[in-house]
């Protein structure tokens, strides 16, 4: 009996995080999403399930900027989204949506020395406790990241995104929600007609093997527009990666009307 609830659990687990029955904007991934016109506004407003923020440490202070002749901004991380996001959460009582069933991920894309970066982010985070208690919002550390066998020592409250390609401990994997990588490492495909079928067989390989894990998958250099997603629909990533939101969110609604 034990065996066969352990079977169940696995399958349930497996099954949790295996390709969408139907897709809408909460598997959307505002890449770069600080340089939009209204940052974080725009994509929450269009009910993103996922926007990312590029860091770098100056001065003790986590600043959005992607590389340092960005600095000079002064647009930290704090200001620009972890008190709009504390504020919708409060606002909807816990979550980050109205919608109780839509979740939000903040991935934090490190782009200076890794572990004071991380350090600095998690002291961040303890100034805001419906952030790290929320069930329905987590901030996923990516970019610079310090060695996997260390992830397990970081608090529970944020989590790790790993590389598609790579192999993991287990120990690491249980800090690991999710699997990227750079789509132009499989394919030169632009976008027009299907997927080489080698290029195709190989992603599909890696993301099924992310799946049977348990784990969440996004590729970026997707070609970003709507013939290439409708084929990144058919790998079955969980996050459609874009800088063109308002196109990718038409498109997604144009999914679920013809699931519908």
């Amino acid at each position: 009996m034990r065996k066969i609830m352990f079977l169940v659990a696995a399958f349930s687990c497996s099954a949790a995080f295996a390709q969408p029955k139907s897709y809408s904007t909460n598997n959307a991934h505002s890449h770069n999403d600080y340089q939009q016109s209204a940052p974080l506004f725009s994509a929450y407003n269009l009910q993103f399930g996922s926007v990312e923020a590029d860091v770098m440490l100056a001065n003790d202070e986590l600043l959005v900027a992607h590389t340092e002749r960005d600095i000079p901004q002064h647009r930290t991380l704090e200001e620009l989204y972890l008190k709009p996001i504390q504020g919708y959460i409060q606002t909807n009582k816990g979550y980050p949506y109205a919608d109780t069933s839509r979740s939000l991920v903040l991935m934090v894309d490190i782009k200076s020395e890794a572990i004071p970066a991380l350090n600095k982010i998690i002291d961040l985070l303890q100034k805001y406790p419906e952030l790290t208690r929320s069930p329905k919002f987590k901030v996923l550390i990516s970019g610079n990241k310090p060695y996997p066998n260390t992830y397990i020592s970081y608090p529970s409250f944020v989590v790790f995104d790993g590389l598609l390609s790579n192999r993991y401990s287990k120990e690491a994997l249980s800090r690991i929600a999710m699997l990227s990588d750079n789509f132009i490492n499989y394919s030169k495909w632009k976008g027009n007609g299907p997927i080489p079928e080698k290029d195709l067989e190989r992603l599909q390989k890696n993301i099924n093997k992310a799946h049977s894990l348990g784990k969440l998958v996004r590729l970026w250099n997707v070609p970003d527009f709507d013939d290439a997603w409708t084929e990144v629909l058919k790998l079955g990533v969980d996050y459609i990666d874009s800088d063109s939101i308002k196109a990718l969110a038409a498109f997604l609604k144009k999914q679920q009307q013809l699931k519908g």
